[in-house]
């Protein structure tokens, strides 16, 4: 799980990966003979039994910089990733955070990424945490962001990622019903295809730090699914 890729001074929430540390990550993976792949590409593979060697990429939010400093590198590597727009947004900024600023994706940009094979999803009309808003409001952040988006890059939207990783029963029955094909969570009590655990990566996280939280996601997710 990853968000912003750019060079930064300031990361209050730590959603920032410099340039430099992204392309040893991506190094790191295919030194291992691992490849980078959206989440709609990974199901396909589990669900046909071809998935080792896979690793889901996904960048949350929908930043600017994953079309200038991230599509680049993932390109040269050959991986694919999935990125999560909000579509009320497209073309703006992070106006639900209290740090830096940091611009948005245009929907030009989105385009480029769609047509480069990357899989765009949704994250929401506005980036609100959905347990806080009520029947009408949740189905319109789950419907009207994928129109939208779909409008946009001209391909079906099928994923979704939950704002700040927070969904519980209720969101993930109304993410289901409104037709998305899987979502992402981040630690869900009770692991499914519309609750998919991710490991967050970091600007720490060289060598060591990402060969621990590859083996304890394996672990984790093996006993749980």
């Amino acid at each position: 799980m990853y968000h912003s890729i750019d060079h930064y001074d300031d990361d209050p929430h730590l959603v920032t990966v410099s340039p430099p540390r992204f392309e040893r990550q991506m190094a790191w993976l295919r030194a291992r003979g691992l490849r980078g792949a959206g989440m709609a590409e990974l199901l396909a593979e589990h669900a046909a039994g071809r998935a080792r060697g896979l690793v889901g990429l996904t960048f949350d939010d929908g930043y600017a910089d994953f079309a200038t400093r991230a599509l680049p590198v993932l390109v040269r590597y050959g991986f694919g990733a999935t990125v999560f727009a909000v579509s009320g947004r497209v073309g703006s900024y992070n106006a639900w955070d209290t740090g830096p600023r940091k611009p948005l994706m245009t929907a030009e940009q989105l385009r480029t990424v769609a047509d480069t094979g990357m899989e765009v999803a949704s994250h929401g009309r506005h980036h609100v945490p959905l347990p806080e808003v009520d029947d009408t409001e949740l189905r319109e952040e789950l419907e009207e962001s994928r129109a939208d988006l779909e409008e946009i890059i001209g391909r079906r939207v099928t994923g979704f990622a939950y704002p700040y990783g927070r969904a519980d029963a209720r969101e993930i029955d109304a993410v289901r019903a409104a037709g998305y094909d899987y979502a992402c969570h981040i630690r869900p009590d009770e692991p499914s295809r519309h609750a998919l655990g991710r490991a967050y990566i970091g600007e720490r996280d060289g060598s060591l730090r990402l060969r621990a939280k590859l083996v304890r996601h394996q672990m984790l997710w093996r006993s749980r699914m």
